[in-house]
């Protein structure tokens, strides 16, 4: 059983708009939407692998972060802890920086169906305007 620990930004601008990206073709919830982010590493804290994840995935430094939500999901292969950190100051402007689809979209009108299950009570607390 794999064990995986997840940290990922919730890229939030000043219009309540979420920048989020697509999951690549080959990857484990193929081509679903999701929240920018990647494993934690060893010897790295939640917080540090958001910073090195964004700077790697969508080219930003957050400058800042508060954690939003703590999630442990279990797929019948792995088990996931993600870290959800709401984002709301960055450097930089953010995009696909490895080739893969980004769109901002209006917190109200984001669609958990569209992202991998995990993603459910975020997305639900996002929408209530949380």
């Amino acid at each position: 059983m794999k064990v995986l620990n997840i940290s990922t930004g919730i890229i939030r601008n000043a219009k309540q708009q979420i920048f989020i990206t697509q999951r690549a073709a080959d990857a484990h919830m193929a081509n679903k939407w999701e929240f920018p982010g990647g494993k934690i590493e060893a010897g790295e804290s939640a917080e540090q692998a958001l910073v090195r994840e964004l700077q790697e995935e969508v080219g930003i430094t957050p400058q800042g972060a508060t954690l939003y939500e703590k999630l442990e999901y279990q797929f019948p292969d792995r088990h996931i802890t993600l870290w959800f950190w709401l984002v709301e100051s960055w450097d930089g402007e953010p995009w696909g920086k490895e080739g893969q689809p980004g769109s901002w979209v209006a917190q109200s009108e984001l669609d958990a169906e569209k992202f991998p299950p995990a993603n459910e009570p975020v997305i639900s607390r996002l929408k209530r305007g949380q």
